[in-house]
């Protein structure tokens, strides 16, 4: 495959059922986990310098005019009329739903606490990846995939004193919403591309996120530390729009059920950054869960 064709995607379409796009489109799905897993200890940093609807509006406004002058510098041609339902959907889910509601859930839990919620969002991404992507996997994919989010999820909820009702709402939301987003972009960009596919949403989300960042706004600029304005260039820049380019490309050669159970290792790589940045302590049965959560992984992505 040559450069042009990988970044343009219009290569990717048709390619998800040989061997060497599926491993091509787990690697490069990996490659997006990783960088996602530091969203919210990124994200847990700079609510505490900003509010969740000025973060959430300064970061998609960051990524769409890095997005617009990529879009513009590869003369990329403007996305049809029938795409602009499904990147809307994308918009409202991964643009603006997801760091809202995960930024609003951050006031209430901890990082830790949040991050393994993101272990349910292969299963989210699976379910909408049939109602919206046409895809079948087969039923011992679902039995992998759910004992996979079964142990993400009672590790979430095991009783670290951190717990929030509203919080664990408001991530159940997020991880629906992304979900959402996910699969219908990974959907359009078998025909769209990977990248242009976030870089079309972070532009069309511009008239939204502009007037919401204008009207919240800090007071004062005083007194919000370099922690908060690094942990808003991380999201603004790597959860936003990198992470994307990788992960809408992997889920586009692998598969949106099968690459997206790659999304049950974030929550591990995250709390291992979670550990080394924020300092909080990372528990024995994090590693057992992990090993589990691992061979779901390689079962599920067997049965996809």
């Amino acid at each position: 495959m040559s450069d042009s064709k990988t970044l343009s995607g219009k290569s990717w379409s048709g390619e998800g059922s040989s061997g060497s796009a599926s491993l091509e489109g787990w690697g490069s799905g990996l490659l997006g986990v990783i960088i996602f897993s530091g969203s919210l200890p990124a994200t847990r940093v700079a609510v505490g310098g900003f509010t969740p609807l000025f973060l959430t509006s300064a970061r998609a406004a960051i990524a769409a005019l890095l997005g617009a002058a990529l879009l513009a510098v590869l003369r990329q041609p403007w996305p049809q009329r029938k795409d602009l339902v499904s990147l809307t959907i994308v918009a409202l889910g991964v643009v603006i739903g997801f760091p809202l509601l995960t930024a609003l859930a951050l006031q209430h839990i901890t990082s830790a606490h949040s991050i393994v919620f993101i272990g349910l969002l292969p299963l989210s991404t699976a379910v909408f990846g049939v109602l919206r992507g046409g895809e079948r996997p087969k039923p011992l994919f679902w039995l992998f995939s759910c004992v996979g989010s079964a142990t993400v999820a009672a590790f979430a909820l095991s009783g670290d004193g951190s717990a929030s009702l509203t919080g664990d709402l408001l991530m159940v939301a997020a991880i629906i919403v992304c979900g959402l987003g996910y699969a219908e972009g990974a959907a359009l960009s078998r025909r769209l591309g990977g990248w242009q596919v976030i870089c079309w949403a972070l532009v069309l989300s511009v008239p939204v996120v502009l007037v919401m960042a204008i009207m919240t706004l800090p007071p004062s600029w005083q007194g919000i530390g370099v922690p908060a304005w690094l942990g808003l260039a991380y999201v603004s820049v790597f959860s936003m729009l990198v992470g994307f380019v990788f992960w809408y490309r992997g889920l586009a050669l692998g598969g949106i059920a099968s690459v997206g159970q790659l999304q049950l290792l974030q929550p591990f790589f995250g709390l291992a950054l979670a550990g080394l940045l924020l300092h909080e302590p990372v528990a024995w049965s994090m590693i057992a869960a992990t090993m589990l959560v691992v061979a779901c992984v390689v079962f599920a992505r067997r049965f996809a």
